[in-house]
């Protein structure tokens, strides 16, 4: 649930700041009415979103055996690497996006294409989308329960579209530097998790050999199965009887994602993503009627 909760909360704010980048600079510039095309976009993108996750649940529910292991596994990989780019992507490019995305909608207005906004909206968010359905598959395969996967999932996008909602009228002033930078740092946990799991898939597979089985077994001390091993196997991945391989993996992706994360910013990347462009403090002041 927990784990759920982080991912939609994460893509899903990052999809309303977004929009509501795009619907401010709209309203600023004399062109509130070119907004139903942003809701139109985000509309078509999370239709598009819902489909594909259908596609990938009923695809994985069709296979047995060998082949469903090394299907988990290849996703569990995927994801891994997807959120691993989309936090080093954020990181790098939260300081220019606002200025990015005025002007390409500059540019969709100044074409006259009904499509322009359309099209820009539909990819920013169908993108968030489609990594929030790969990232959710691979979180529900390390956990038992998919119910509480999906209510993770709801409340975290509620979440979202509440913070995302009060940033863009300016009654919200969330510090957006220190919520990416505790969340990348939970997601790449994650991610390292995602990669660990999907070894394992292989393992299960016959495709990677484990060389030492269990490195340790630790479910006597905290079951994997217990309340507290739940909620670390759901956020981090725990595993009370890892193999070596399993192990490797783990510790060498989390120790050089989160190096290649933390490591001192060049002053390129100083600086801090907010819709205003000055500071993380957002405040967006609408336009007098």
């Amino acid at each position: 649930m927990l784990s759920s909760l982080l991912i939609t909360f994460r893509e899903g704010l990052e999809a309303a700041l977004i929009i509501g980048i795009m619907l401010a600079y709209l309203a600023r510039s004399g062109n509130r009415q070119m907004s139903t095309r942003v809701w139109l976009g985000t509309l078509l993108a999370v239709a598009v979103s819902l489909v594909a996750g259908v596609v990938i649940y009923l695809s994985a529910g069709e296979l047995e055996g060998r082949a469903e292991q090394i299907f988990e596994g290849l996703a569990m990989l995927t994801a891994a690497g997807v959120l691993t780019w989309m936090v080093y992507w954020m990181r790098q490019q939260a300081v220019n996006i606002k200025g990015h995305l005025h002007t390409q909608i500059d540019s969709a207005l100044g074409s006259g294409s009904a499509a322009g906004l359309v099209v820009l909206a539909f990819v920013a968010v169908a993108r968030e989308g489609i990594e929030t359905v790969l990232f959710l598959f691979a979180a529900t395969r390390t956990t038992e329960s998919g119910g509480l996967s999906a209510l993770g999932g709801f409340i975290g996008l509620a979440l979202a579209m509440v913070i995302g909602y009060s940033i863009y009228k300016g009654t919200s002033r969330l510090n957006l530097r220190a919520f990416f930078n505790v969340t990348s740092l939970l997601l790449v946990l994650f991610a390292a998790g995602l990669l660990a799991h999907g070894v394992h898939e292989f393992h299960e597979a016959g495709i990677i050999p484990p060389v030492v089985e269990h490195v340790w077994d630790i479910n006597y001390v905290l079951p994997e199965k217990s309340t507290f091993g739940k909620f670390l196997t759901a956020i981090f991945g725990y595993n009370a009887n890892p193999s070596l391989v399993e192990v490797v993996a783990y510790f060498s992706y989390a120790t050089f994602a989160l190096r290649g994360y933390i490591r001192p910013a060049t002053a390129k990347r100083r600086g801090e993503f907010s819709l205003e462009g000055k500071r993380a403090h957002i405040k967006v002041r609408q336009p007098e009627a």
